[in-house]
C-alpha cells in the first residue's frame, strides 16, 4: 500500500485491516465526477453512481434531481483493503473529488442532491471521517470550514444504468470536459502513486 499524494496529509487515524470492510459511500456533488475520479485508483475493484440518504421508492435520477427526496447523489465503492485504505480514499475524496466547503452545492450544480457527505458503513468509518474532518479544519489547507456531513449509511441504491461509468464513456460531452477532466488532470498530478498504471498517462 502507498503513501499516498499532494497537497492533503492523510488522516491521522487509521482503520485497522481486520476492521476495514473494504466498502466506502461518498457523496460529492454529481455522481459521474465522483465516480471518475475513484476508478483510476490502483486496489479500487468497483464504483458504482447511486443515491443515498432517502427511501427506496424516490431512488430516481428525475426524482433525486428536484432535491425533495433527501438523498444525495453518491459513488459506492468496492476496495482492496490490502492495496489501498479507506483512509486514502478520504484523502482523494477531500483534495480531488469535490470541494468539501460548499454546502449543498457543487460549483453550479445546487441543492440538497449535490451536498457533501460520508456515508459511514460503521462506527469505525465515521470515527475516521469525523477525526479526519476535525483535523483538516484544525490544520487549515482550506481557506473555509469543511461542511461535509458524516452518516451511518442506511441503504445505497445504485443508479439507472446510464449514468453508470458516465464520464469514461462519455468524454466530449461538455459538462464532463469541464467539470470531470479537470479533476482527473488533478489527481495524475497529485496522486500519481496511487493510479493504476492504465491510468497514469
Amino acid at each position: 500500500m502507498v503513501a499516498g499524494g499532494k497537497g492533503l496529509p492523510l488522516p491521522q487515524m487509521a482503520l485497522a485491516a481486520s476492521e476495514d470492510q473494504g466498502r466506502a459511500v461518498l457523496a460529492g456533488g454529481c455522481f459521474w465526477c465522483v465516480e471518475a475520479v475513484f476508478q483510476g485508483l490502483e486496489g479500487v475493484l468497483e464504483v458504482r453512481p447511486g443515491y443515498s440518504g432517502g427511501s427506496a421508492d424516490t431512488a430516481d435520477y428525475r426524482a433525486v434531481c428536484s432535491g425533495t427526496t433527501g438523498h444525495a447523489e453518491a459513488v459506492e465503492i468496492r476496495y482492496d483493503p490490502q492495496r489501498i485504505g479507506y483512509g486514502q480514499l478520504l484523502q482523494v475524496f477531500f483534495a480531488v473529488a469535490h470541494d468539501p466547503t460548499q454546502r449543498d452545492r457543487q460549483g453550479n450544480d445546487v441543492g440538497t442532491q449535490y451536498r457533501s457527505a460520508i456515508f459511514a458503513v460503521d462506527a469505525a468509518q465515521a470515527r475516521i471521517a469525523r477525526a479526519y474532518i476535525l483535523q483538516l479544519n484544525e490544520t487549515g489547507p482550506f481557506a473555509r470550514p469543511i461542511v461535509t456531513e458524516v452518516n451511518p449509511l442506511e441503504a445505497f441504491y445504485p443508479a439507472e444504468a446510464y449514468h453508470h461509468r458516465y464520464a469514461e464513456k462519455n468524454p466530449d460531452q461538455p459538462y464532463i470536459r469541464c467539470v470531470s477532466r479537470p479533476k482527473l488532470e488533478k489527481l495524475r498530478h497529485d496522486f500519481a502513486p496511487l493510479l493504476r498504471t492504465d491510468h497514469k498517462e
